[in-house]
């Protein structure tokens, strides 16, 4: 039903279908997420998610807690790489099509928007528990 909502994009002067639109948006939204393991990489220092996600492929998609111990992402640093990658990604992808820029940008905008409500859901559901400041971003890693 969405792809008869949504119109053909053009791509270097092609016309591609609406679900190709639909399964490249699916695919923006869910592989911006690989940065997760390059965070974790940085301040970990060793590669023990891509090894889990190697061996246990339905984790990486169905499970990201079960990928990566506390503190190993962070909720800043997550979010500050998606606007990074966003800032990139989008003015790239318009240099190829415009149209297919607003899809990207779309996609990591509404990717980037539920990041943060489900983050500040987390903060709220834990600030009661929480002693102090520090005790309660410990939790939020």
């Amino acid at each position: 039903m969405l792809t008869v909502l949504l119109p053909p994009v053009s791509v270097l002067g092609r016309s591609i279908p609406s679900a190709a639109v639909v399964a490249y948006g699916t695919a923006v939204g869910v592989c911006i997420d690989f940065d997760h393991v390059l965070i974790a990489r940085f301040k970990t220092g060793h590669w023990d998610a891509v090894r889990f996600c190697l061996s246990n492929p339905r984790a990486a998609v169905t499970d990201q807690s079960a990928i990566f111990e506390p503190g190993d992402v962070g909720v800043l640093s997550r979010l500050l790489s998606h606007v990074v990658i966003g800032g990139v990604v989008v003015p790239a992808t318009a240099a190829v099509s415009i149209p297919l820029a607003i899809v990207t940008g779309v996609v990591l905008y509404a990717h980037l928007l539920a990041d943060l409500v489900w983050d500040i859901h987390l903060l709220e559901a834990h600030a009661d528990a929480a002693v102090s400041t520090d005790d309660l971003v410990r939790m939020l890693r």
